[in-house]
């Protein structure tokens, strides 16, 4: 009895899941397998003599793709400066988002807070690619306000103590661009990390507060010993999601390689995958650039391994 009960419970359990599991195969996993798939192929013509001719096919070349791809230094290229846009645009959004998140929990801002939090989000709201091109327009000299400001600033401090300085910043050059797609990115999504820790800070029981309160802590010390120990479950959740997206840098260079063709197609994995895909570059096609795509797919899903241990481990 006690068993037909449990096996009726299980078979219920499988109902309710059953609608998640099937919408989970047909958007994650279908996809990911098709990719796989598709990699192996390599579009060729089936022609020959000196002009080609023949009908292009898909021939399966096995992981001739993946071998083509990996052997390609404008790969990993592409991944270093990834990598190098990371390394110090995630500290910054995150830190940023911290921060925001812990002065909107504050007893002070509490009643405005709400004008706050959808003020801060609202860039998020704006589709990338438009965000790419207004933030183009403030970095091209010429239009720039930011240009504008900083020669007119130069000018101020070179006529009031006669020196010769020059603080105007060509946005588009190959030092700086990398910090400029960075400012981009930190501008969209800075609002959405943010709520991921007020939600995390909301979630806090406040006796906690009541009970550092009574033993003599003062708020900045609440802060310090109290909520942000409490947040490194969100914190790990907003990393995670920020190393997963820098992975997949497409929109800013795609929109900046328009006004600054030096770039090139290749500047970025994703960019490289795409212009696969459209011809751009060759070996080009659906095989290949699916090969690139299921690469960068491994190499994020390796850094966040990575990182969430390193986390464990500093937490332990």
């Amino acid at each position: 009895m006690i068993a037909h009960g449990r096996r009726r419970e299980a078979l219920w359990g499988w109902f309710f899941l059953a609608p998640f599991a099937v919408l989970f195969s047909l958007t994650f996993l279908v996809p990911i397998g098709a990719s796989i798939w598709a990699s192996m192929f390599r579009r060729v013509s089936t022609g020959g003599g000196l002009y080609g001719g023949g009908e292009v096919v898909d021939r399966f070349v096995g992981v001739d793709n993946y071998a083509t791809a990996l052997s390609n230094e404008a790969l990993w290229r592409g991944l270093g400066r990834v990598l190098l846009f990371g390394s110090f645009q995630i500290p910054i959004m995150i830190g940023g988002a911290l921060v925001l998140a812990l002065l909107l929990d504050t007893y002070v801002l509490r009643r405005v807070a709400p004008v706050l939090r959808l003020t801060y989000f609202l860039p998020y709201a704006i589709p990338g690619v438009i965000a790419a091109l207004v933030w183009t327009y403030l970095y091209t000299p010429g239009m720039s306000p930011f240009t504008r400001g900083l020669a007119w600033l130069s000018g101020v401090i070179n006529d009031t103590f006669g020196t010769d300085l020059d603080l105007t910043i060509n946005f588009f050059s190959s030092n700086i661009i990398l910090a400029s797609m960075a400012n981009m990115t930190t501008w969209t999504f800075m609002g959405y990390n943010m709520l991921i820790f007020l939600a995390a800070l909301q979630a806090i029981p406040h006796d906690l507060y009541e009970a550092a309160r009574i033993d003599g802590a003062g708020e900045w010390r609440i802060v310090r010993s109290v909520k942000i120990p409490m947040l490194s479950s969100a914190a790990l959740l907003a990393v995670l999601l920020s190393i997963i997206g820098t992975v997949q840098l497409f929109n800013e260079p795609v929109v900046l390689q328009a006004v600054n063709p030096w770039m090139g197609n290749a500047y970025t994995p994703m960019m490289m995958a795409y212009y696969t895909m459209m011809g751009g570059l060759s070996p080009s096609g659906d095989g290949p650039a699916s090969a690139i795509s299921v690469i960068m797919a491994v190499v994020a899903g390796l850094l966040a391994a990575i990182y969430a241990f390193a986390q464990r481990k500093v937490q332990r």
